[in-house]
Formats: C-alpha cells, sequence, structure tokens
C-alpha cells in the first residue's frame, strides 16, 4: 500500500549533503518535513532530546534496518522500523510508548521516497500507539549508503504479570506461533534484484503487542518465553532457547501455519520456510495447562487468526529442535550457519 499525500513544497527534490551539515538545509528539512509529518509536543520542543516520565518496570530496545529493497509489497522500511522496534518491546512483555528515529540518507536520495518513508512511519505510530519523540538525521555521500538506512529505540512500560524469561522453560510447556509463517521473507524475495518472481505475497509487517498484553492480562506468568522470529525466522528462534535451557523441542510440521504461495516459492528457491524472515508473528512458549486457551485468545485479533500449537518442550535430544515431518519422518531442524540471504529487515 502506498500513502497518498502531497510531497511538501521545497526547493529540491533530492537529498543533498547539505541537509546533514546542522545547518539551514538541515534545519528546513526536519522543520517541513519530519517534524511537520510525526508532529507532537516533544518534538516540537526542537530540544537536543525527550524528557518523558514513566512509572514502573520499563524496557527499553534498539534496532537498525537496512533492508533492500526499501519498498517491497506490503510496506517499507519506515513502517518496518517502527513495527519492528515495537515488536522486541512487546517481547519483553512491554507495551511501546516512545520511539526514537535516526535516519541516514544517501545524497541523491529523493525527496518523494522519503517523504512516504515518513508517511509510513507516521502510520505505523499512529497503529501502534507509540510517538517518535526524538531522533537525528545524517546525510552521507553518493555511493557511501544504500539510499536510506533507519536506527530506532524503543521504550514502554512492563506488564506487571510479565516474566518473560528463557530460565523459565520447562520440559512439557507448549509452543505456539502467532500466525503464518515466513511470509515478510519471501516478499522481499519476490522482488529482490535476480530473484524476482511473480506473486502476490506480502509482508507480514505488523506489531503484535495488542496480542502479547492480551495474553498477560489473561494467563499472565504461564507465558513463561516470547520471541519475534525475524532473521533465522522460527528454527533460530526455537534453536536458542533449546540451546540456552539444555532441553529439546519437537515440532510438528502439519501443524505450522503457513500459505501454500510461501510454500511454493520457498519450494523454488530451495529454502526451508523454518528459516526465512518474519516481521508480524512471534513465538510463545506457555505453561501446558492454557496453550489452547492461548490459541483461542490469539485468534481473536487478526494479526493471530492463524495461531496454532507446533510443538512442544522435552527431556530428549538437549539443546535440539527436531521436526516431524509431513510425511511420517524425523530431522533435525539446526541453527542457521550463516544468512540465507541478507538485509532482509
Amino acid at each position: 500500500m502506498r500513502l497518498q499525500c502531497p510531497v511538501p513544497k521545497m526547493d529540491f527534490d533530492v537529498i543533498q549533503l547539505g541537509h546533514g551539515s546542522g545547518g539551514l538545509m538541515t534545519h528546513r528539512l526536519l522543520k517541513s518535513g519530519v517534524f511537520e509529518v510525526l508532529q507532537n509536543e516533544f518534538l516540537r520542543e526542537e530540544h537536543d532530546g525527550a524528557i518523558v516520565d514513566l512509572k514502573g518496570k520499563t524496557a527499553i530496545t534498539t534496532d537498525s534496518f537496512v533492508v533492500s529493497p526499501i519498498f517491497f509489497p506490503g510496506g517499507n522500511i519506515g513502517d518496518l522500523a517502527v513495527n519492528g522496534t515495537v515488536n522486541d518491546l512487546a517481547m519483553c512483555g512491554a507495551k511501546p510508548q516512545y520511539l526514537t528515529l535516526a535516519c541516514i540518507l544517501e545524497e541523491g536520495f529523493a525527496l518523494e521516497e522519503y517523504w512516504e518513508i515518513l508517511l509510513a512511519i507516521r502510520e505505523a505510530g499512529k497503529t501502534a500507539g507509540v510517538q517518535v519523540v526524538t531522533g537525528d538525521t545524517k546525510v552521507v555521500e553518493k555511493g557511501k549508503g544504500d539510499g536510506i538506512f533507519i536506527n530506532t529505540t524503543g521504550i514502554g512500560l512492563v506488564h506487571p504479570h510479565a516474566d518473560i524469561r528463557v530460565s523459565r522453560i520447562k520440559s512439557g510447556d507448549v509452543v505456539v506461533v502467532s500466525g503464518l509463517v515466513a511470509s515478510h521473507g519471501m516478499a522481499i524475495m519476490s522482488v529482490r534484484e535476480g530473484l524476482e518472481f511473480e506473486t502476490t505475497l506480502e509482508s507480514d509487517t505488523a506489531p503484535v503487542h495488542d496480542m502479547v498484553w492480551a495474553l498477560l492480562d489473561q494467563f499472565g506468568e504461564d507465558i513463561r518465553f516470547l520471541r519475534d522470529p525475524t532473521r533465522g525466522g522460527v528454527a533460530s528462534t526455537l534453536n536458542e532457547a533449546a540451546s540456552q535451557r539444555k532441553l529439546g523441542i519437537r515440532l510438528e510440521q502439519t501443524q505450522i501455519p503457513m500459505l501454500e504461495e510461501v510454500e511454493g516459492a520457498c519450494e523454488l528457491l530451495g529454502m526451508d520456510p523454518l528459516y526465512v524472515a518474519n516481521e508480524g508473528i512471534f513465538v510463545a512458549i506457555v505453561a501446558p495447562g492454557t496453550a489452547d486457551a492461548v490459541v483461542k485468545t490469539l485468534q481473536q485479533f487478526p494479526g493471530g487468526k492463524f495461531a496454532s500449537v507446533i510443538g512442544r518442550v522435552v527431556d530428549e535430544h538437549p539443546g535440539q529442535v527436531v521436526l516431524n515431518s509431513s510425511i511420517g519422518g524425523k530431522r533435525v531442524v539446526a541453527m542457521l550457519a550463516g544468512e540465507q540471504l541478507p538485509r532482509i529487515c
């Protein structure tokens, strides 16, 4: 979806080195661009930082986004940055409140594209209920960047019942995934130069904190572990948990929710969807007695419609993830050795 909003009237069409100088050009870019789009009481102060008021246990996280291409089916680097950081907070059991936004722009980057990314940031922030309160803009010489890189830092209050730690995982616990696997990674790959193929796939980029908050409200400390399976996918996330906890995890292939189109694209490219990046789902490891209710709760949200139990924590094969395949076999799902494709998020 491309947002429709006129580009501000300025006397330039592309980013120039002077826009990162800290002088008049920087001031005009921020005043008529960033501040105009993202306006709130914190940015209107035009201070070096933001002074916020938080009471209670607080989570903080930071992430950088270098995705290529910067516009992809279902989103762009702007909403991806907001959702990615919001979701990292959610995995701590926190509700996002404030974000910082740092943009590194390349000389020659089109103002129209920058504007569209800012609008996407604004809309994603509204959806997640989070404000951008401070940030930074730098410009690098042409050829020294790739259009735009974004860093976001998020801060949010932790749910009073949240106790999300890998050390709380126990044998017998149940592994739940909140939605369809591998959609983001395959949407990116479908438009990447050299890998283009026809598909209607879209990224699943979306905030998940509302679903997490509902789980914590209803099930509290029975939610033992949360993680959003971005780079490295579901396989790497579960391998990290199994390795750290020195327990095994057994997955059921037939229970892993996935679009047929994603499955077909993975087969076409020879990729395992369990290693493909996601941006709008999470993995939860929960107490066995609450698993079915957890899934039903998630399925009440649009983003949790395809939530499913996909496996269990077991005493066997400690430190390993083993998949019961759809044809009756078993295979070890090892940790991803490298990156299937770089710059996916």
